[in-house]
C-alpha cells in the first residue's frame, strides 16, 4: 500500500432494542434459514462474540432488555483496536454470504423496524473479522455501556479474546 492510500470506512451510530435475550444478532441478509446449512463452519466462541454458522453472529450485553448503544464500522482493512477506551475485547471470523448484514436485538418476532441496516460491506459477499469493543459489561445500567463493533474483509483465523478487565466475558467463554 502506498503512503497516500487511505482506509475507506463507514461508521453508523444506534439504540438496538434488546427484548429479554441479553443478546444482539449481527444476521446476513440473505435467507439463512432456507439455505443449506449442513457445509456450514462449526460455531466459534470468543468470549463477548459467537458465530453460529454462515451469516449469524451473537454479541453478549448485559443488559437483558432496553436500548442498548451501538457504534458499527465497516472497513476495507483492519481499522486498529481501541485498546484505552474499551475494558473487553475479541474478535473473530464471520462469512457473509450476501455482502449485507443487519443488527437487530429480538429475533422471535421479526420487526423490520427494529432491525438497523448497515451498509453493504465494503468487499461484497466473503469472509470478514468482527471485532467487538464493549464498556460496562458488569454494570447493568445503561448509561455505562458502550458497543462499538468493527467488520473488514479477511480469510479466517481463529479467534481471539485481545482484552479482558471484568469478569462478564470469561464467564461466557465456555464452550
Amino acid at each position: 500500500m502506498s503512503g497516500d492510500e487511505s482506509s475507506v470506512m463507514r461508521t453508523k451510530r444506534m439504540d438496538v432494542e434488546v427484548e429479554d435475550t441479553g443478546r444482539v444478532y449481527l444476521l446476513d441478509r440473505g435467507d439463512y434459514d432456507a439455505a443449506d446449512r449442513s457445509d456450514d463452519p462449526p460455531t466459534q466462541s470468543a468470549g463477548l462474540i459467537k458465530v453460529e454458522g454462515r451469516g449469524v453472529a451473537i454479541l453478549n450485553v448485559a443488559l437483558q432488555w432496553g436500548m442498548v448503544p451501538f457504534t458499527v464500522t465497516a472497513a476495507d482493512r483492519d481499522p486498529g483496536a481501541d485498546l484505552d477506551g474499551y475494558e473487553d475485547i475479541a474478535e473473530i471470523g464471520f462469512d457473509s454470504p450476501s455482502g449485507e448484514v443487519v443488527l437487530i436485538g429480538w429475533l422471535m418476532d421479526w420487526d423490520e423496524e427494529k432491525a438497523h441496516s448497515l451498509s453493504p460491506l465494503l468487499s461484497g459477499p466473503g469472509t470478514y473479522r468482527l471485532r467487538y469493543h464493549v464498556r460496562g459489561m458488569d454494570e447493568e445500567r445503561y448509561s455505562v455501556h458502550d458497543h462499538y463493533l468493527q467488520i473488514w474483509p479477511a480469510p479466517q483465523y481463529d479467534s481471539a479474546v485481545l482484552k479482558t478487565a471484568n469478569e462478564t466475558p470469561s464467564a461466557l467463554s465456555e464452550p
